[in-house]
C-alpha cells in the first residue's frame, strides 16, 4: 500500500534572472542570500545550469551547500525533489539563472515556469535610461505563462538615475530597487568566469558589502511563498559500501558537485579528499577521482610533487579505478602547456599532451553511453588535447553531434565530460569499482 502524498511545501522563493550574461545576477544572488543570512533566515540556493563557480561563492553567502538545476543535465525529478526538500526546511530559497533568461534549450525560464517562481530581473543599467522600461516590458511579456515579477537595476549611477529608470516601468511590474556602481564589492574573474570562493581573500567583505547596498532596497522584502509539489529523493543502493575513494580538492581540483558527493554518500563510500598542491600524495584508497579544476595553472606545483606522482602511477599499475574529468585529465597527460606558452610536464599516465586556448575550446551537456551505462554531464574547457589512444566512446549533445571523446586505459577513465553522478548512481558505482 503506497503511503500517502505529503502536502506541497510552502516557501518563499525567487528565480534572478538576467537578459544576458555579465549583468549582475551571482552578485545580487549571492548579495541577497548573505542579507536574509545575517538577518537569521534559513536560505537555499540553487544555481541554474551546470556551473561549478558561482555556487561556490552562494555557498560563502548562504553558509551551506548549492546545488544545480539544470533541465538537460540533472533533469526536472532532480530537480522537483530537491526543491521541495529545500523548501520543508529553509526560509527562503533563491535561484540564479543561467546565461540570459531566455538562452538554451532548456533555458532558465522553463525552471521558473516549471515550478511557479517569480523572476527578479538583474538589469546593468550604467549606461541605460528609458529603453531600460522597454527592455523590462519584453522579459515580463515575451513568454505570457511565465509568473515574472520585477526588475533590480545595477551599476546605477546616481538616485536620480534610479528614479528615471523606475518611472520607464510598465503597470505591474514590481520595482525591486537600484544597485550603485561599486568596483570594491565586485567579485574577481578569470577565463572560466569567477574566481573560485577559496582564492577571494576577502570575499566575506565583499558579500557584507554587497548586502549592505542591497539592504538599502525593497528587494530583500519582496519574496513571495511558492507551493513545491510533494517529491521524493530517489533511492540508491549501497553499492560502493566500505570502499574507500580518493578525491584530489584544492585550488587545481575545485570543481565537484556537491550532488556527486552526496551519491557517493547514498553508494556507501568513504571519500578521502586530499591536496596535491600541499604537497599530499594519493592516500590509500580503493579508487580515485580527479575533478575538474586549473591544473594550468599550478602545473609547476603539480610536477614538484614527487610524491603524488609516483602515487597516481602506483594506483594505475595496480589497476585500481581511476577517473578523471577535465582538468583531471589534463593533468594525467605526459605535458601541458600553459596560456603563457611555458610547457609543464605532467603525471604521464596517459600519452600525449595538452595546450591552452586563448578562445573557448567546447562549451554545452553532454550524454555519455559507457560500457558501465548512461551518465550525463557537461563540457567548458580552453584547452586541446591530442593523444593517440582511441577513443573508448564519444559522447553526444542532447540534438545528437558528436561530442567529447571519453578514453579507457587499463581501470583509468578519463574525458574532458563533467559528469552528474545523480543521472546514474550504478553507472558511477561501477565506474569506482562496485
Amino acid at each position: 500500500m503506497n503511503s500517502p502524498l505529503r502536502d506541497p511545501a510552502l516557501c518563499p522563493a525567487l528565480f534572478v534572472a538576467a537578459p544576458a550574461s555579465g549583468q549582475g545576477k551571482t552578485t545580487v544572488t549571492a548579495a541577497l542570500a548573505r542579507l536574509h543570512t545575517r538577518q537569521g533566515r534559513r536560505v537555499t540556493v540553487f544555481k541554474c545550469g551546470p556551473d561549478f563557480l558561482d555556487p561556490q561563492i552562494h555557498a560563502v553567502a548562504s553558509r551551506a551547500p548549492v546545488y544545480n538545476l539544470d533541465l538537460g543535465m540533472c533533469g526536472s525529478a532532480d530537480a522537483a525533489w530537491r526543491l521541495h526538500a529545500a523548501a520543508r526546511s529553509s526560509d527562503l530559497i533563491l535561484i540564479e539563472g543561467v546565461m540570459g533568461l531566455f538562452d538554451g534549450s532548456p533555458s532558465g525560464a522553463d525552471i521558473a515556469r516549471l515550478f511557479g517562481v517569480p523572476v527578479m530581473a538583474v538589469i546593468d543599467a550604467k549606461a541605460m535610461a528609458q529603453t531600460f522600461g522597454a527592455l523590462v516590458h519584453g522579459l515580463a511579456t515575451w513568454q505570457p505563462d511565465l509568473p515574472f515579477s520585477g526588475v533590480l537595476a545595477n551599476h546605477v549611477g546616481s538616485e536620480g538615475h534610479a528614479r528615471l529608470l523606475q518611472d520607464s516601468l510598465r503597470p505591474g511590474i514590481a520595482w525591486y530597487g537600484a544597485l550603485p556602481r561599486d568596483a570594491d564589492a565586485a567579485l574577481p574573474e578569470r577565463h572560466l568566469g569567477l574566481l573560485q570562493a577559496a582564492e577571494i581573500a576577502d570575499l566575506d567583505a565583499r558579500l557584507d558589502r554587497l548586502a549592505d547596498h542591497l539592504a538599502r532596497t525593497g528587494a530583500a522584502d519582496r519574496p513571495v511563498a511558492v507551493a513545491f509539489p510533494d517529491a521524493p529523493a530517489p533511492h540508491v543502493a549501497p553499492l560502493l559500501q566500505g570502499r574507500r575513494v580518493a578525491i584530489a580538492r584544492d585550488a587545481a581540483f575545485g570543481f565537484i558537485y556537491p550532488a556527486n558527493l552526496d551519491t557517493l554518500a547514498s553508494l556507501g563510500a568513504e571519500p578521502i579528499f586530499f591536496s596535491p598542491l600541499a604537497g599530499e600524495v594519493v592516500p590509500d584508497c580503493d579508487a580515485l577521482w580527479l575533478p575538474g579544476g586549473y591544473p594550468e595553472l599550478h602545473a609547476e606545483a603539480l610536477a614538484a610533487n614527487a610524491g603524488w606522482q609516483a602515487g597516481l602511477k602506483a594506483h594505475q599499475a595496480a589497476g585500481k579505478p581511476l577517473l578523471a574529468e577535465c582538468g583531471g585529465m589534463m593533468s594525467l597527460f605526459e605535458s601541458i602547456t600553459d596560456r603563457e606558452g611555458t610547457t609543464h610536464p605532467g603525471a604521464g599516465l596517459l600519452p600525449g599532451h595538452t595546450r591552452m586556448q586563448a578562445r573557448l575550446a567546447a562549451l554545452g551537456t553532454q550524454v555519455a553511453e559507457l560500457p558501465e551505462g548512461r551518465l550525463t554531464g557537461h563540457t567548458f574547457h580552453y584547452s586541446k588535447s591530442e593523444t593517440p589512444l582511441a577513443p573508448l566512446a564519444r559522447a553526444t549533445t542532447p540534438a545528437g553531434r558528436e561530442g567529447e571523446a571519453i578514453y579507457r586505459l587499463g581501470r583509468l577513465t578519463a574525458s574532458y565530460v563533467h559528469f552528474y553522478f545523480p543521472s546514474n548512481p550504478a553507472t558511477v558505482a561501477a565506474l569506482f569499482g562496485a
